[in-house]
């Protein structure tokens, strides 16, 4: 399998850090998987910047941070300015739909899911903090070759107030559920 980086970005308050953390703990399920989990934000709790970064491997981590994400996700515009140019040659990205991603690098271009994350959050789940778990969803499509869902949904169980939990497994399963064509703004599911 080798070394997998993953990137969560966004605003303080958009759950990128406790994504992060929950992804980090599913991987902590997995035999013989080694996980580093690390966080940055703003001085500002709520709308500054953030970013949670896991790495994975069945080696030894010899360096605990993101050097090149395989895996970027950005919920601000901020964030895909930041960060978007710093991507694996064959990565992914997955942004909302609202972040303008013209300017990206055109070897990047056919790496881009661009979806109504926030959008669908507050529509669909009533509450656009929830976008999140609906990123969660999106990324354990993509990884769950290396980290089973399961897995994924015991760490929100774990991590998650009581009282929410029926509603950020829901935020995830809408998540996995989407359908995911590249540089897509669709709501579609599979």
């Amino acid at each position: 399998m080798g070394r997998y980086e993953i990137r969560l970005s966004g605003a303080g308050g958009q759950g990128m850090i406790l994504a992060g953390i929950i992804l980090a703990e599913a991987g902590v399920m997995v035999d013989n998987l080694n996980i580093s989990q690390s966080q940055s934000y703003g001085p500002e709790s709520r709308g500054g910047a953030s970013r949670a970064e896991v790495v994975f491997d069945e080696e030894q981590i010899d360096f605990p941070k993101v050097i090149k994400p395989d895996l970027l996700v950005c919920l601000t515009q901020e964030s895909f300015d930041q960060y978007g140019a710093d991507l694996k040659s064959y990565g992914v990205i997955i942004a909302d739909s609202g972040i303008d991603i013209s300017e990206v690098k055109p070897e990047f271009k056919d790496n881009i899911y661009q979806l109504n994350i926030l959008d669908l959050a507050a529509k669909e789940i009533g509450n656009e903090i929830s976008a999140n778990m609906i990123v969660l969803g999106i990324i354990a499509r993509i990884i769950q070759t290396r980290i089973p869902v399961e897995f994924i949904k015991k760490a929100i169980i774990e991590k998650v107030p009581p009282k929410t939990v029926d509603l950020n497994i829901e935020a995830f399963e809408l998540g996995f559920d989407l359908k995911l064509d590249k540089r897509s703004y669709v709501y579609g599911r599979i």
